[in-house]
C-alpha cells in the first residue's frame, strides 16, 4: 500500500507544481492547494498505514503488544485542513478581488500594476 501511496503522492507533488507554474492565479491556487494534499499523505504515509488496529493499550497492559496507527499524524494531518481550508478561502476572495479591480486573472498583466506613478 505504501508503494501506491508514494505514486499517488508524486503524481500530486507533480501536478502541483506544474500548476503552480501557470499565468493564471486560480491555477496557482488550485496548485497549492495540490501541494497541501500531498504533504497531508505523505505526512498520513509516514505514520504507517495500519487497518483496523486503534492506539488503545489494553486494560491491565503496560505497552502496545501489536502492531498501531499512530494518532500524532493524523492530528497534524487536522490541523493542517483546517489552516489549509481558511487560506484557500482567503485566496478565492482574494482572487474574486482582484478580478473585479483590474478585470484579469493573468499575473503577468497583474504585475504591470505594481509601478509606480
Amino acid at each position: 500500500m505504501e508503494v501506491v501511496m508514494s505514486f499517488v503522492i508524486g503524481g500530486l507533488y507533480a501536478s502541483g507544481l506544474y500548476l503552480m507554474m501557470r499565468r493564471n492565479i486560480l491555477k496557482l491556487v488550485l496548485g497549492i492547494a495540490l501541494l497541501s494534499h500531498a504533504a497531508n499523505l505523505l505526512i498520513f504515509t509516514m505514520g504507517r498505514l495500519t487497518r483496523g488496529h486503534p492506539p488503545l493499550i489494553p486494560p491491565g497492559e503496560v505497552r502496545v503488544l501489536e502492531s498501531i496507527a499512530d494518532p500524532l499524524p493524523e492530528a497534524l494531518i487536522l490541523t493542517a485542513i483546517v489552516i489549509g481550508f481558511g487560506v484557500q478561502a482567503f485566496a478565492i476572495v482574494l482572487i474574486r478581488r482582484c478580478f473585479e479591480t483590474l478585470g484579469t486573472d493573468d499575473l503577468d498583466e497583474m504585475r504591470s500594476t505594481d509601478r509606480a506613478p
